[in-house]
């Protein structure tokens, strides 16, 4: 019966005074309430009841910051969440200046997520997020350092905005769209214009190119079938003055002609001889 007494206290003893330091761990040895200092990973004994062993987790820590209301610099109420990733990097410190290492930084990083945040305007705050997370960041860093803790990366999750403020950027984006739509559109018209001027200086040095560009505006006209044509005055004015060359060559032409046509159809008859003036008459 003893000896069964003396097994069974020697294996509590050894329960009590073995301890196991697993390999992403650090532990804190504590002995009458005094830290000893740090134990590596692996098998460690301790003095029992005298000793006393914390194990800590060197181990990044995903920690989600819920959602918090913020007013923006520009007086604009969002909603912002985010989450934050941090770990432990003096165990002792993270065990003997601060009772609760999490809630500590949710608290911390929920006060200085909406400081950070309140000092950008609502645009700043969509489109500059890099720097509002390393702002926050180092922020974080300034005061979980004491705790021996080292804030690795902090990134805003979401951002809710109200509903008419999500009309208004609606609207601006449309208008932004609408206004670069006119700029391009103004900024062809002004390339065809300057086409356009280059055009007209080559037909002003070659005419006919005008006259064959009416042409060819026909023929595209009378692709489609249309019952009715329009002529261009110009055109028209043209087809006048070319009907006039015409005539006028004509005329000219006849008028050369006629006379040496009648000289060689016409026969010459002599008078006879010895026949008075009075009777050739």
């Amino acid at each position: 019966m003893i000896i069964v007494v003396v097994v069974i206290l020697a294996l509590v003893t050894l329960a009590l005074a073995v301890r196991i330091v697993k390999q992403y761990e650090r532990g804190v040895l504590f002995r009458l309430g005094r830290v000893i200092g740090a134990r590596e990973p692996g098998l460690r004994l301790l003095i029992p009841i005298v000793d006393q062993l914390h194990r800590v987790s060197l181990r990044i820590i995903t920690m989600p910051i819920q959602s918090q209301g913020i007013i923006t610099r520009d007086n604009v109420s969002v909603d912002v969440s985010a989450v934050a990733y941090f770990r432990v990097v003096d165990a002792v410190k993270s065990v003997v200046a601060i009772e609760n290492v999490q809630a500590a930084i949710n608290q911390i990083a929920q006060t200085t997520l909406r400081k950070v945040v309140g000092q950008h305007t609502l645009d700043e705050t969509l489109s500059e997020t890099d720097r509002i997370n390393i702002d926050i960041r180092e922020i974080l860093d300034v005061t979980t350092t004491e705790w021996g803790i080292e804030v690795t990366l902090v990134e805003l999750k979401d951002i809710q905005l109200p509903e008419t403020m999500k009309r208004a950027m609606a609207r601006q984006a449309e208008a932004e769209r609408e206004k670069r739509a006119k700029i391009i559109n103004a900024e062809g018209e002004s390339l065809a214009a300057a086409a356009l001027g280059d055009a007209s200086d080559t037909m002003m040095a070659h005419p006919l190119a005008l006259q064959l560009r009416n042409l060819q505006s026909l023929v595209e006209i009378g692709v489609d079938k249309n019952t009715t044509v329009v002529f261009p005055a110009p055109l028209m004015s043209t087809i006048g003055e070319l009907g006039s060359f015409l005539t006028r060559e004509a005329t000219a032409a006849a008028s050369r002609t006629v006379p040496s046509d009648i000289t060689k159809l016409t026969p010459v008859v002599a008078a006879p001889t010895g026949t008075s003036e009075a009777t050739r008459k």
